[in-house]
This record gives structure tokens, sequence and C-alpha cells, in this order.
């Protein structure tokens, strides 16, 4: 289960105040001792990841949080970061103790919730310390809510059911391809061997690509661009030609005028973004005035060189294709600035390496702020001049 990427799994996380039972809860329903249980409140500094199989959910990550009524300087520090797991959150928890219901807190939190479009569960720790009178009365009390023991395990079972329902009610597949080629068809992959590309594996976009062939019974076959026109000889009947979106150009010269082509990180935009938001993003580039800034999204961590697509190849295909040159700033891996009044467009990558809610999250905020957004590889198409093309049906 380590090995799953994270941005394949479900998201659960779980909130409360300080010494409500958290962790001790998420060791409960795991089953392993992941997360530090103290007595001394502000146990749980950074957020804590473990990931396990929920069957028959799949795949998750529970992350086990700080508390959130820290007001300490430290604290509010720790508060922010717990704040920024909620826009990666499919589905929280959120923690009371029975001897401390906190309505105000609750209440806090439920707006969060609201805001990030979160669906939660609220759950009432600590069963066990209290008679049974008095968990008859906040039974009576307090609706909607689970009652449990992270200590005996009492009730726990019923809360992964619940999470199991929950989850199932509101999962979204994720598809890259299906819907475009029908079974039977033929896909071209085409993946260049360059100085990005990593040594003996390829990159998780393509082999998710290559899963999903597998999957729905469409032919898959996968070429260096050196060898791509003697592959189109080969091949009749080719449905789609899928490039790194770096050889955008080189490919669409190669191929027939006729056949259809995209990207991978086209395909994930398609999977985890908003179509209609990206494409009125790129839209907007050939109007932004010279000097305009331009955030820059990338959601995972690398060494640059001279072909890197972020800081290299769309600046400058920006600035050929436009005459103008744009202010670029970059924000990396988890970091996304809260305010973005301050930029004229955000291109956000592929996003392979985080789940669809993070993405999802980003294009709400950029809505709201009222700054258009869009996406690498239909930037790069953009540049290439063959977006009508990427997305032609």
């Amino acid at each position: 289960m380590n090995k799953v990427p994270l941005s394949q799994c479900v998201h659960i996380s779980i909130f409360g105040n300080t010494n409500v039972g958290k962790s001790s809860l998420i060791n409960c329903i795991t089953g392993q001792d992941v997360s530090i249980v103290s007595p001394t409140k502000g146990t749980t500094t950074d957020p804590v990841y473990k990931t396990m199989e929920l069957i028959p959910v799949g795949p998750c990550v529970f992350i086990d949080t700080a508390g959130l009524d820290d007001k300490s300087e430290l604290g509010l520090l720790r508060i922010k970061k717990t704040n920024k797991v909620l826009s990666k959150t499919d589905i929280a928890i959120y923690v009371m103790d029975i001897n401390d219901i906190n309505k105000q807190g609750y209440e806090d939190a439920k707006f969060n919730f609201k805001k990030f479009n979160v669906p939660f569960i609220t759950v009432i720790n600590k069963a066990d310390t209290v008679s049974k009178q008095k968990l008859m009365k906040a039974k009576s009390e307090l609706k909607n809510v689970l009652f449990v023991s992270s200590k005996t395990g009492e009730g726990v079972s019923f809360l992964k059911e619940e999470l199991i329902k929950r989850i199932k009610e509101n999962q979204e597949d994720e598809f890259l391809i299906k819907g475009i080629v029908p079974y039977g068809g033929k896909v071209v992959m085409v993946i260049p061997i360059d100085s990005e590309a990593p040594k003996g594996r390829l990159i998780l976009p393509q082999v998710q690509l290559l899963r999903e062939c597998l999957d729905n019974g469409i032919k898959s076959y996968v070429v260096r661009d050196t060898e791509l026109e003697s592959a189109i000889l080969d091949l009749k009947d080719i449905d789609l030609v899928v490039t790194d979106s770096q050889a955008f150009k080189k490919v669409e010269k190669i191929i027939p005028k006729d056949m259809r082509i995209t990207s991978f990180s086209i395909l994930l935009a398609r999977a985890k973004g908003d179509m209609d938001e990206y494409i009125k993003g790129v839209n907007t580039i050939e109007n932004l005035p010279d000097g305009s800034k331009i955030l820059i999204a990338e959601c995972c961590t690398h060494n640059t060189s001279h072909e890197d697509i972020a800081r290299v190849k769309i600046p400058m295909g920006l600035k050929k294709k436009t005459g103008k040159n744009f202010n670029f700033q970059y924000c990396v891996g988890q970091d996304f600035p809260e305010n973005l009044k301050d930029y004229s467009l955000i291109i956000q990558c592929g996003a392979c390496m985080v789940n669809k809610k993070t993405v999802q999250t980003r294009i709400m905020m950029a809505k709201d702020a009222n700054i258009p957004i869009t996406n690498y590889g239909i930037v790069l198409a953009y540049i290439s001049g063959i977006l009508d093309r990427a997305f032609k049906k």
C-alpha cells in the first residue's frame, strides 16, 4: 500500500480540537500505531499520513491533523497547515470529546467544510469515559453523529461502515481515455526520451493511461517520437495519438492531418480539472497586457534543466507566441497562494502527483478570485498552434 501514489488514494482527514482523541481514533481505524498518542496537548504538529486499503473502496490515505484550538504562536502555524489539508480532503471526520462539546468550534469547522465542499462525518469520542445516563443524554441531544471509543474500539466498526458508504456516495471515477476511444480502438502513445525523462521508468500519467487502456480493452502502442513515422505506417485505423505536451509540434507534423492528437497533460486535465474553465483561461492569453503576472503551479518538486516545461518551455513559448514579456511566478508542491488577486492567469500542471480534490479546490479558488486558470498541456497546444486539433472530437 505504501507504493500506491497518494494521487490515487481517497483522502480522509481527521479534524478536531487538541486532545479529543484524533490520533487514537486514526490508530484504531487503521489498526496500527500511525500517530503518537499522548495526554500532552499539541502532540500532533504537522499532518501525519497513513495509507491503507479500505475494502471495498480501495486505497485510502488517512491524515491526522493538529488541534484547531491551539492559540499559541506555533499553534497558529499548525492550524494554518491543518486548514491547508482541507484543500485535498475528499471526506472529513470531525472529532469531539464527549466531556467537552465545543459547539462554536464545531460550527467553525462546518463552515470550512462547506467552504471547501468537503463532506464530513461527526464523531463523539471517549464514549467509554461517561456514565450510561450521560451517554444516553448526549445521544438524545446530538443528532446525526456517531459515538465511539478509540480506547475500547466501541462504535469504530460503524464508523468504518459509514465512511465507506459516504465515500461511495461522493466518489467520482477518473477516466483519462474512456469515452474518447471505443473498446477495441487503437491508441499510439508517443514518449520522447530526453533529458527530462526519468531513467528506466515511465512517469505516472503514462502508466495510468496504459493501465486504463488495458482495463477497457483498448489496444495501445508505445513508441518514441523518433520511431513514430514508421509506427504510423505499420498501423491502420488509429483512433488517437497521445504525446508528451512538449512534443506537440513535432508529432503534429508527422501524423496525418485527419488523425486525432492530444497530450497526457490534457487527458489528466479532463480527468481531474474543468476543461471549460481551462479553455476559457487559455483564451485570455492573447489579451493579457505586457508584464502581466502569471502563476505557474507545479505539484511535484524536481530539479530543473534547459528543457524544463514550467521554467523554460512555457515562458519562452508564450514570449514567442505573443511577443510579450510576462512576469512568471511559481508555487511548488502543496503550496498554493491564498491571495490570487495579483495574478492575471494561473497555469496548473497536469497534477499527476495530487488528487482530484486538490485541483478542484484550486479551480474553485481561481473562480472565486475571478482569475482565469488553465493547464500545461492546453497552453503548449496553444503555443504550438494546434489547440483546435487537440480538442477535435
